[in-house]
């Protein structure tokens, strides 16, 4: 009984502890969601001020659409990186420079956000616009090189899957159509071409067709004759009789030569 009520009282310490554990990160994960979401905000609201403050003749104007420059690449480079970083785990370099790049950045964006709110001074304002405008272009200048290079890394991957993939739906089309004989391969009965013995028939047997009738003058043909074919009794060839050959009857005129 005491045993029961010892695993009793722990399994509910067990419990109360996970769920002051799930509470807690809850708790804490509403309230990172709620600062990124007031950031949001923030970010939001200043960039709608800039862009009214921006269209503003003078240095004021001027530092304003410098920063919009300057956050514009920041967040299209940074954009361009964790969309490339899904299919490639190589960018991980590339997004750890991109965030030491980013707080510098910031420091140049509240320096130029400090000019235009605090400094009534206008002509140190306009004194301040080069070398600013100078750090912001070199800030851009690098942050662009990162996004055009994940660009380009990205177009030669799809390129090269692409190629590969083009072989393959070769190479597969190819099997499919197995019935086509290759280029230039021998088709069996092509048209012309007896398919067991050499043009024309002059072969005998029974692979090379029939055997071609002796012209007027010519002698016997070898195997043509009665009896000097294979099994025949006899054997061999029988010696041609008085006229036989000669195209010649018995009953025939004697033909005079002139």
């Amino acid at each position: 009984m005491e045993f029961a009520a010892a695993v009793g009282a722990l399994l509910l310490l067990l419990f109360v502890t996970l769920g002051v554990i799930a509470t807690t990160k809850a708790v804490r994960a509403v309230g990172r969601g709620m600062e990124r979401a007031s950031a949001e905000v923030r970010r939001t609201v200043d960039t709608t001020a800039l862009r009214a403050r921006s269209a503003r003749f003078g240095p004021v104007g001027e530092l304003a659409r410098t920063r919009l420059e300057l956050r514009t690449s920041i967040d299209s480079t940074r954009k361009e990186l964790a969309a490339a970083r899904t299919g490639d785990a190589s960018l991980e370099e590339a997004i750890g420079l991109l965030d030491r790049l980013h707080e510098h950045a910031r420091v140049l964006d509240r320096e130029m956000g400090a000019l235009m709110d605090h400094e009534p001074d206008r002509a140190r304002v306009a004194a301040r616009l080069p070398e600013l405008r100078e750090r912001t272009a070199e800030i851009r200048h690098s942050a662009d090189s990162l996004r055009f290079a994940a660009q380009d890394r990205a177009r030669r991957h799809h390129a090269d899957e692409l190629d590969g993939l083009r072989e393959q739906i070769a190479l597969e089309s190819g099997a499919l159509r197995h019935w086509d004989p290759p280029q230039g391969a021998p088709t069996d009965g092509a048209p012309g071409v007896p398919p067991g013995g050499p043009v024309g028939g002059l072969a005998g047997g029974p692979a090379g067709g029939p055997v071609a009738a002796p012209g007027p003058g010519h002698g016997p043909v070898p195997g043509a004759a009665h009896g000097s074919g294979p099994g025949q009794p006899g054997g061999g060839l029988r010696p041609p009789r008085p006229g036989e050959g000669l195209g010649l009857r018995k009953d025939a005129p004697p033909h005079n030569a002139t």
